[in-house]
């Protein structure tokens, strides 16, 4: 894994267009997909009926949803990003999604994080990145985001 500490807003200005983290694999079980499904009501066959994928889906098995996986933007942005005097950090949106390749289950993801852009705001600053969850030895990423978030200090 490879993560940044910033030591405020003026250091994260000098970043901009850098490479920050790398997140840790993350393995998508089964167990994992089901839980996301009954916590959503996004029971789809195609993630959780594990036979009926392997018989039906074009993708060979069952595969996690995509909103599973920008999902764990939070916790692979938490793992590679930290910054000093922080009171507060927030999620603020996604500007763009795009699910580039299914995530099979059993695959491990990973997320790297690349600053694109740095706006005061009241308190703080606005932070805009260039987000790819890739697919361990997957030819593409399951999912490119631009995600922004804002840090309160």
């Amino acid at each position: 894994m490879k993560s940044t500490r910033f030591a405020g807003i003026d250091d994260a200005r000098t970043r901009l267009g850098q490479e920050i983290g790398v997140s840790d694999w993350m393995l998508i079980d089964q167990e994992r997909v089901n839980a996301f499904a009954q916590v959503t009501g996004d029971e789809q066959w195609i993630h959780v009926d594990v036979e009926r994928a392997r018989r039906e889906s074009p993708f060979g098995g069952p595969i996690a949803h995509g909103y599973l996986t920008v999902s764990l933007l939070a916790k692979f942005a938490g793992e590679c990003i930290q910054v000093e005097g922080i009171k507060l950090a927030v999620n603020y949106g996604l500007n763009r999604v795009r699910f580039a390749a299914p995530v099979k289950v059993g695959s491990r993801v990973r997320a790297r994080f690349v600053l694109g852009a740095v706006e005061d705001i009241v308190g703080g600053a606005q932070m805009l990145w260039q987000a790819v969850i890739e697919i361990e030895d997957g030819d593409k990423p399951a999912c490119v985001a631009e995600m922004v978030t804002r840090w309160y200090f």
